[in-house]
């Protein structure tokens, strides 16, 4: 396992989680959601790090952003008014996120799989 790889990305996902986080409280949301955005970036971010899959890193990225988004962005869909727009809102960022993780960690940081 590539310690350097894996510390990179999970560190990139932590600090996209506080980002996001930041995004996304302008309204106050509890500390369970604030709990909950900062940790799943972070586990994007882990995730990336740990993965073995050999595909091009933008679409490893990609793929793990939407995955690792689908558990926190299914509950937004039970709000009222603006849940479909989390939902969707959830997994684009999480996309982004994963890209961006991605980017900062293979093609800046170096850190290969």
């Amino acid at each position: 396992m590539n310690t350097k790889r894996l510390f990179i990305a999970t560190l990139f996902g932590l600090i996209f989680g506080f980002i996001c986080y930041g995004l996304a409280s302008a309204s106050g949301p509890a500390w369970f959601i604030v709990v909950s955005i900062i940790l799943g970036r972070t586990l994007i971010g882990f995730t990336i790090g740990i993965s073995i899959l050999k595909i091009k890193w933008w679409l490893h990225g990609i793929i793990i952003g939407f995955l690792v988004s689908l558990p926190m962005a299914f509950p937004t869909i039970a709000m009222p008014e603006k849940g479909m727009s989390i939902f969707i809102g959830t997994i684009v960022m999480g996309i982004i996120y994963g890209f961006l993780i991605e980017l900062f960690t293979t093609v800046v940081f170096k850190a290969k799989a």
